[in-house]
Formats: structure tokens, sequence, C-alpha cells
């Protein structure tokens, strides 16, 4: 998950005097003539103030002033006055896909317990197994992918799995998630996993927040963002259950038809599974090179810089390319590795006394074949891959994903 950052861009807080300052700074480079193009767009040829501050509240991501104003009203308000008491949240648990807010609702007047399964099912074999054998296999990969103490690895998974197992009977729940696979597939877990619907389990959903230029996540949201996300909780319900059943058991087989149909169409139990399914199809070999999307966006940055930090690497994909952000550092390092360590392979890494992120990635020549459809990745690839239940097995049939979306077997 990625880390909160600093930046009032980014992490949900908007000050409001900060941007009546902003305001008065853009009116004075309207009038001159030396105002940026994206904010110089005025129909008005003399710009008052409140032309400024409409065109400051758009480049915000609102409609109008009155709406920016609105919703830092709102946010203050929600911060000062949360009423977690009125909630009983002192005995409600609190879960997420990771630990990355877990300080910020303390530090918001989050008083209820938290728990994570911080298992990234959206990397390795996801298999519908028997409970031990199924953390058992997870563990193997947790281990093998970042390099972890395999026995470590399983003891977590067994403590997070257990507790998970919990939600049904627990007195008040709360999932909070986001729009990227890594989340949307922890809620389906999390719901498939229920016998019934509990009576007091609760779900926060977002996939954007006003004023942040680029969501990567809930993670990056400062405290009294949180606060102002908690009233907006919903009841999970059966539908919702019922749907996270179907498409945990659609990520679990080891063929992708039926993920790639229910991720065609929206569905209003739960709104943001359709598009992660789609981001995480693509994970899949591309009909054309064979690369997952991370593999391809990863390689045109190179291909357009030249060699370049690993870390660079991340960061630009991160804050631009990624369509549907959902790795953090160590997960897209992980996902690197088949590129750098097969006998065939389509980067290169140099300063290795660095630790990974300082180290230059550069494409070799198979690279440059197949980003350009010349070759084919899985001809050349030395390391088997997992998209959930399906497994690509270098040099032997397996399935693909087109432009758009179907997946077709290629043999």
């Amino acid at each position: 998950m990625s880390q909160r950052p600093a930046s009032s861009a980014t992490d949900g807080r908007i000050n409001l005097e900060q941007q009546r300052k902003r305001a008065k700074e853009l009116l004075q480079r309207l009038k001159h003539g030396t105002a940026p193009t994206e904010l110089a767009l005025l129909a008005n040829p003399h710009p008052t103030l409140s032309d400024a501050q409409w065109l400051i509240a758009r480049q915000l991501g609102f409609s109008s002033w009155p709406k920016l104003k609105a919703h830092v009203d709102a946010v203050d308000f929600a911060a000062n006055h949360p009423g977690f008491e009125a909630s009983d949240e002192a005995r409600t648990t609190h879960w997420r896909c990771g630990n990355d807010i877990a300080h910020s609702l303390g530090v918001a007047g989050f008083k209820g317990r938290f728990r994570m399964l911080s298992d990234p099912l959206c990397m390795g074999p996801v298999q519908a197994l028997p409970g031990e054998a199924y953390r058992a296999m997870r563990a193997r990969f947790i281990g093998q992918a970042f390099t972890l103490d395999v026995a470590d690895a399983a003891r977590r998974l067994d403590d997070e799995y257990r507790h998970l197992e919990e939600l049904g009977s627990a007195d008040h729940s709360v999932l909070w998630c986001e729009a990227d696979a890594y989340d949307q597939l922890f809620l389906i877990r999390a719901l498939a996993g229920l016998q019934h619907t509990p009576a007091r389990l609760e779900l926060i959903a977002v996939d954007r927040i006003p004023g942040v230029q680029r969501f990567i996540g809930i993670g990056q949201l400062a405290p009294q963002v949180l606060a102002w996300l908690w009233p907006q909780r919903r009841p999970v319900d059966e539908p919702m259950r019922q749907l996270a059943r179907q498409a945990w058991a659609a990520y679990c087989d080891s063929s992708p038809v039926a993920l790639a149909q229910l991720a065609r169409n929206p569905h209003p139990a739960l709104p943001l599974l359709a598009p992660a399914l789609r981001r995480q199809l693509q994970e899949l070999p591309g009909a054309r090179d064979g690369l997952s999307l991370t593999e391809r966006l990863a390689l045109q940055y190179l291909a357009e810089v030249g060699p370049t930090p690993f870390a660079r690497v991340f960061a630009e994909l991160m804050a631009k390319r990624e369509p549907l952000p959902y790795l953090g550092d160590m997960m897209f390092h992980a996902q690197m590795r088949p590129l750098i360590d097969g006998t065939s392979p389509l980067l290169t890494e140099s300063d290795t006394h660095l630790p990974w992120p300082g180290r230059t990635l550069a494409l070799t020549p198979l690279g440059h074949q197949v980003l350009s459809g010349s070759g084919y990745w899985p001809d050349h690839a030395s390391h088997e891959r997992w998209v959930g239940g399906v497994q690509i097995v270098p040099g032997q049939p397996h399935w693909t994903i087109d432009d758009k979306g179907v997946p077709a077997w290629r043999t």
C-alpha cells in the first residue's frame, strides 16, 4: 500500500485561505496575460476575483467555488464533530488490506480495533483450496516473491485469516476499501467467506476524493479526511455478499472467462468491482506481446527515457501511467524480477551494490523486440506467473487477453 504523502494536493486536505490567496494571485496573472493556458480560458475579457476562484475550484475538481467551500466546511466539521460515540465506534473493528491507515485513524480520534489482511491477492496463485492448503500456498508465494521466511509468512497469514473468519460474528465491523484490484479482491475475499450477511457489517468504498488530483488510495489521506469518510459508510447487504461469492469463485478459476464476463458491466451492489477486475485481467499476457499491462507500462517508459533507476520507474507508473494504481513499491519490484532474472531477460539491472530502488534498469535487445510486438514474452520467459487461478507456464499453451478485455486460449 502507498504511504500517505504530505502534499495537500494528494492527501485531501484543502486550506481555504490558501486557495483564496491563489485565486487573488491568479487574478493578477489573468489581468496581465501571464496565467497558464489551461487556466486562462475565460470568456470574460475583464476577469474578476469570482472568475479566478471558479478556475481554482475547477482545477481542484469542483464545479464552483461555493461547492469547494462547502466541501472544506464538511471536512472541518467532520474532524471536529466526528460522531464516533453516537455510532458506538469504540467497539468497532476496522478492516483494511494493509496497515496504511492504522495510525491516521488514531490521530483522527477513532478508538476501535484495527485489523488487516495483508495478503496481496492481486499477485501469485489464488486457487479454491481448503483453508490450510490455501494459506500454505499463499505463504510459499509471499516468501518467494518478497524474500521472506516462509514460516514467518505462514504465521502472519494464519493469524490474519483467523481474525477474518470472525467477521461474520463480530459486533460491528467496517471495511475500508478503494477502487483498485488490491482492495477489491480483499473485499470480495472477505465477503465471500461469510456464511450469512452480518447485521452490523459496513463498507466505506471510494474511487476519488474531492481536491485530490490523483487519488491512489485511502492510505494517502489526511486523518481529517478519514473522519469525513466515516459517515459515508453503508451496510453490507445480501446482494453484495452474493456478488462477492460469485466474483471470488471466478477469480480462483483456472479459466478467466467467467471473470471477464463479470468485468464487462458495472454491478450496483459493488460498483467499483468491475473496473478493478478489468484491470486485473490486464495482468494476463497481452495477445500481441505476451506482456502484462504493468510490464508493458514499465518497458514503454524505459524505451522513452533510457536507463533509469528502479524507483523512478515505479514513481512514473504510480504518478502518471498506471490507470488504476494497486501496487506498492515492493510489489512492483517483485513483478519486475522475472523480467530481469530469467535466462532471456527483457531488462538489465546495474548498480547491484545499491539497494534495489537505486539500481538502474535498461531494456535489452529482446526487451525492445517484445515491446514492438516482434517477440512474444512467454516464449522466452523462465518463470511461471499467475493471475488468480490462471497459471501461465512459459512455452506451454495459456490464456491471453486482448485490447478489449476478451480472453483467448493461445496454443
